[in-house]
C-alpha cells in the first residue's frame, strides 16, 4: 500500500473500461478516504454507473488498478470483494419477510440462521425498522423498502458501501427524508460510501466530495462548495448550478489571481486563477443576476420573456445583450410582468471565469 493511501480507502489508478470500440470509463483516477461519502455525479452515459460496477466487481477493468483498503482487487470477482450495493430497484425478494430479506446475504455467506436473524434485527434497528421484520416488502412504503435495502447491505459490514441512484423511485418529499437518513447512518458508522446520482441537489446535500463525470472522464472533483463556487469549466458550471454562460473580456490583471473584466459592457473584478487574457467565458449563477426597473446607468437592459412562480422563488427567462439569461429571484411578492423592460446587475457572488486563453 502506498504511504499516502489512507486505511480503508478506495483507490482508482488510471482505470478504463472498454466494450469493444465503446469506451465506458476513460483513464479515471481518484482516492476516497475511510469514512467519506463521495458522489459520482453526471448526465446519463457519462460513465458513473460503469465506475460503480467496476468498484463492485460486476464489470472487469480493461486497464488500470482498483485498491480497497490497500489491497489490489482488480482481478477479484464481486463475491471476493468486501463491498455491498444498494440498487435503484431495491431488489427485495417479494416472497420473503423483511427480516428474511435482510438476513439472506448473511445466510448465503455461511452464518448460522439464528446469528443471521440476530444481525438482521440489528440492521433493521439501524434504519428504524425494528418492528417491521415480519412484514412482506409489498406491505411497506417505497421509503421503507429502500431502508430495508440499506439494512441488507449494512449487515454485511462492507469496507465500501455502494448506492446506485437509491432515491430515484421516490417522490420529492420522501427523497429528501431518506437521503438525510442515509447520510446520518453513513456518518454515524463512518462508512466509506460511493453514491451515484444525476441529481445535483441530492449530490450537494449528501456528499463530502463530488466527482463530476463527463464523457467517461472526471471533469472535476471537490467539495460541494468548491464545485458550486468555483466550477472548473463550462460543463461543470452548467451542470452543477444551471449557470448562464456568457462571453467577456479581460482588460487588465491588477494583482495575482484577479482580473478586471468587461461583461456585456459592465465592469467586474473576478478571480482569475489561470491568468486568462483577452476573451473569456464567464459562468453566472441564476441567483447572481439582480433584476430591477431599467432606470440606472450601470445596468444592462433586458426584457422578461417568461416568468414562473415556484412558491419560494420566481424564475425568469430574460432576453439581454448577453443573450437569453435564466434568473432566480427570491422576491415573490412583486413579480415582474412578462414583456417588462428590466435592468440587470451582477451580484458580488456567483460569477466566475470558466474558460479562455491563458
Amino acid at each position: 500500500m502506498s504511504p499516502t493511501t489512507p486505511p480503508g480507502a478506495l483507490v482508482f489508478e488510471r482505470v478504463s473500461k472498454h466494450y469493444g470500440q465503446v469506451v465506458a470509463v476513460n483513464d479515471v483516477s481518484f482516492s476516497i478516504p475511510q469514512g467519506t461519502l463521495v458522489t459520482l455525479l453526471g448526465p446519463s452515459g457519462c460513465g458513473k454507473t460503469s465506475t460503480l460496477r467496476l468498484i463492485a466487481g460486476l464489470e472487469h477493468v480493461s486497464r488500470g488498478r482498483i485498491l480497497i483498503a490497500g489491497q489490489d482487487v482488480t482481478q477479484q470477482s464481486a463475491i471476493e470483494r468486501n463491498v455491498s450495493m444498494v440498487f435503484q430497484s431495491y431488489a427485495l425478494f417479494p416472497h420473503m419477510t423483511v427480516l428474511e430479506n435482510v438476513a439472506y446475504g448473511l445466510e448465503v455467506g455461511g452464518a448460522r440462521k439464528a446469528d443471521a436473524r440476530e444481525q438482521a434485527m440489528e440492521g433493521l434497528r439501524l434504519v428504524g425498522l425494528n418492528d417491521y421484520g415480519p412484514r412482506l416488502p409489498s406491505e411497506l412504503s417505497g421509503g421503507q423498502q429502500q431502508r430495508v435495502a440499506v439494512a441488507r447491505a449494512l449487515v454485511l459490514k462492507p469496507q465500501v458501501l455502494l448506492l446506485d441512484e437509491p432515491l430515484s423511485n421516490l417522490d420529492t418529499k420522501l427523497r429528501r427524508r431518506v437521503r438525510e437518513e442515509i447520510r446520518e447512518i453513513q456518518q454515524r458508522l463512518q462508512l466509506t460510501a460511493v453514491y451515484v446520482t444525476h441529481d445535483q441537489e441530492e449530490a450537494l446535500a449528501v456528499s463530502d466530495q463530488i466527482i463530476v463525470m463527463n464523457q467517461q472522464r472526471i471533469a472535476q472533483q471537490g467539495t460541494p462548495r468548491e464545485l458550486f463556487d468555483t466550477p472548473a469549466d463550462e460543463f461543470v458550471a452548467d451542470f452543477i448550478c444551471d449557470a448562464n454562460l456568457v462571453t467577456g473580456e479581460v482588460l487588465g490583471l491588477p494583482s495575482a489571481g484577479r482580473a478586471d473584466c468587461r461583461v456585456g459592457g459592465l465592469m467586474l473584478q473576478l478571480v482569475n486563477s489561470r491568468a486568462y487574457r483577452g476573451e473569456i467565458r464567464v459562468a453566472v449563477r441564476p441567483d447572481a443576476l439582480q433584476l430591477a426597473p431599467a432606470t440606472a446607468m450601470d445596468m444592462l437592459v433586458g426584457q422578461v420573456r417568461h416568468a414562473a412562480f415556484l412558491g419560494t422563488e420566481m424564475q425568469y427567462a430574460v432576453e439581454s445583450p448577453l443573450g437569453a439569461l435564466f434568473v432566480r429571484q427570491s422576491d415573490v411578492q412583486r413579480p415582474l410582468a412578462v414583456g417588462a423592460d428590466v435592468g440587470i446587475r451582477f451580484a458580488d457572488h456567483g460569477v466566475c471565469i470558466v474558460g479562455g486563453r491563458a
